[in-house]
């Protein structure tokens, strides 16, 4: 049986990253008595973050579609990410929605992505519900960030009626919110407003149900079961199992396909149905060609809708097939061919990521560095080896001038640590527009910057202000490209022959600076195997054992004391390689290394 279009309600849930989203999405599951009291969900947190990343690094990084039933009324929520790096799966599944619920946290107030977010949601003439979440917490600052949403609004509002939105104050984790501020927060409540905002404020899809069938694909879902589903909300008309309909395709041609089976979210899973209709959320088997913006319609009368536009990538960088002595030893798949097939299937559902096929390995771009570091992250999981060049800003030239793209950045730190943060911006030439000390005691600043001058900022930064920095950049447009930046990292310690590494050797090489390799490790010549002090590269013999003579010395015949080597995470190793450096990864390793391996090509390479 079709569901009612009028009792649908399609939401999108957006903010900033950490000011609770899924979280929220948890007690929206949790109260709409979608799982039973003893179902292991019902002590789950982050139910949503479901990929192993996720969990891991505590962020949404794909937009995810579930379902809950309030009475007669069934909510489709879109639980979106909240990093700039993953806004083009905000781009194209905010389409889905009717309304969205817009979260705030009532310390940090409105920050770069909600600003993004919301003029998205608003570009697409979302219906906006205010939630100002983590009320509880000891900054909070209700009137202010009441102040700063309203300012926000005025900006990015694109007609008036946006500008009358309901507010509600919430905490999200207990599962309360309230329709004004609560003089006690201890107090019992649910989120009973919540579902009642939802139904009586977002309207219901705007669609016609007479007309021929018609869907926008807005994301891809992959199982060995079913295969290829193609996930969108139906525009129009109904589909029935077993339909005969037409994939209209970016390139105009058109694909005739059947409808094998018709999925619907019910919770954290799904539920198979006969037939649906327009304003749900669907989720179609038996279209294996379907990208994502592309149109699924009635076989009678196959019209195609608007293709989704995504913004263009930032950065982009080399992957190619490993060429260091260890090839071959620690991945499964270490081919181009093989790494170029894996590519192509992310290209799929992975809307922000280009690639160019080069003549050895690949120059893939994407929206920021850990949208990159994601996605290497998962290929290095899946069993792939490959090396990987230094991240670079993508320019594009208008009117015979070359533009980098620029962000602003907003930077909150302790007011002791103002002037360590001011110098290090300083030498990347990054302009400050903005500074003012917030009612938390720290001091916030807001730049305009390259965005190729903020590749290791945030390492470095989290260092120099022992941890203490809060940083967030959202990208504002383009300007003409800026004279080099100049180095900021010392020369690195190479060497010198392949090997294993000896305590003894290793001793000399600390005395020389700070080194990333342990005793009896394996390292090859050209590998990178530390952070010189001085600003050359040096090579040294890190495998050099100790000759044994028959002249003894009580002083030098100790144990050797060595520092625990630095291990670099593979954001860090990111920002620390140059241009003439790579960065060889394997399901086991990470290894830095320079381009050329050969100690006299690189002399002649200088």
């Amino acid at each position: 049986m079709r569901q009612d279009a009028t009792k649908i309600r399609n939401i999108a849930i957006i903010a900033h990253v950490d000011h609770g989203k899924t979280t929220l999405v948890d007690g929206l599951l949790k109260q709409s008595k979608t799982f039973r009291d003893n179902q292991a969900e019902m002590g789950q947190d982050l139910i949503m973050d479901s990929g192993d990343q996720e969990r891991e690094r505590g962020i949404t990084i794909t937009a995810k579609v579930t379902a809950v039933q309030h009475g007669d009324y069934r909510i489709n929520i879109i639980d979106t990410p909240g990093h700039a790096d993953f806004s083009g799966e905000v781009e194209r599944t905010i389409n889905m929605a009717d309304g969205c619920l817009l979260i705030v946290d009532a310390q940090e107030g409105p920050m770069p992505q909600t600003k993004f977010v919301l003029g998205k949601a608003l570009a697409n003439e979302l219906k906006p519900i205010v939630i100002i979440n983590k009320i509880d917490k000891q900054g909070s600052r209700l009137a202010e960030v009441e102040d700063e949403i309203a300012d926000l609004f005025l900006e990015l509002a694109v007609h008036e009626n946006q500008l009358h939105y309901p507010t509600y104050y919430a905490i999200g984790r207990e599962g309360k919110a309230w329709t004004k501020p609560p003089t006690n927060p201890e107090e019992d409540a649910d989120l009973s407003v919540i579902f009642d905002a939802i139904i009586n404020e977002v309207p219901a899809p705007n669609v016609e149900v007479d007309k021929p069938f018609q869907m926008l694909v807005s994301a891809l879902a992959w199982d060995s079961f079913k295969g290829k589903y193609a996930i969108g909300r139906i525009n129009r008309g109904h589909v029935k199992e077993f339909d005969q309909v037409t994939l209209c395709k970016k390139d105009g041609t058109q694909v005739k396909a059947k409808i094998d089976s018709i999925l619907i979210s019910n919770g954290v899973g799904k539920t198979q149905v006969s037939e649906s209709g327009a304003g749900e959320i669907v989720q179609l088997t038996g279209i294996a060609d379907a990208q994502i913006g592309e149109t699924v319609a009635d076989d009678q009368q196959p019209e195609a809708l608007p293709i989704i536009e995504i913004e263009a990538p930032t950065l982009k960088i080399y992957l190619g097939p490993n060429t260091s002595p260890s090839k071959g030893t620690e991945g499964k798949f270490s081919t181009g061919r093989q790494i170029g097939e894996r590519l192509q299937k992310e290209l799929e559902t992975n809307v922000g990521l280009r690639v160019i096929d080069e003549k050895i390995g690949f120059l893939v771009s994407g929206r920021g560095e850990l949208h990159l570091s994601v996605l290497i992250e998962t290929l290095r999981r899946e069993g792939y080896e490959f090396e990987v060049g230094r991240p670079q800003v993508v320019t594009k030239e208008e009117n015979g001038k070359i533009l980098e793209p620029i962000e602003e950045l907003i930077i909150e730190v302790p007011e002791e640590q103002v002037g360590t943060v001011q110098m290090e911006l300083g030498t990347r030439r990054a302009t400050l527009k903005e500074q003012f000390a917030n009612s938390k005691g720290s001091t916030k600043l807001v730049y305009e910057i390259p965005t190729r001058a903020l590749i290791g900022l945030r390492n470095v930064l989290t260092t120099a202000t022992k941890g203490t920095v809060i940083m967030n950049s959202l990208m504002t447009g383009y300007e003409p490209l800026g004279a080099p930046l100049q180095k900021l990292r010392n020369g690195v310690l190479i060497a010198y022959e392949s090997g294993i590494t000896t305590p003894y050797a290793l001793q000399t090489a600390e005395s020389r600076g700070t080194v990333f390799v342990g005793p009896a490790e394996k390292v090859y010549a050209g590998q990178i195997v530390g952070l010189n002090k001085r600003s050359d590269d040096l090579e040294l013999n890190v495998c050099k054992a100790k000759h044994l003579t028959n002249m003894r010395s009580s002083s030098s015949d100790g144990t050797v004391q060595l520092t625990p080597p630095v291990r670099l995470s593979l954001e860090e190793s990111l920002d620390f390689i140059e241009n003439d450096e790579l960065l060889e990864v394997t399901p086991l390793s990470l290894r830095l290394r320079k381009s050329e391996l050969d100690p006299i090509k690189r002399k002649r390479q200088k």
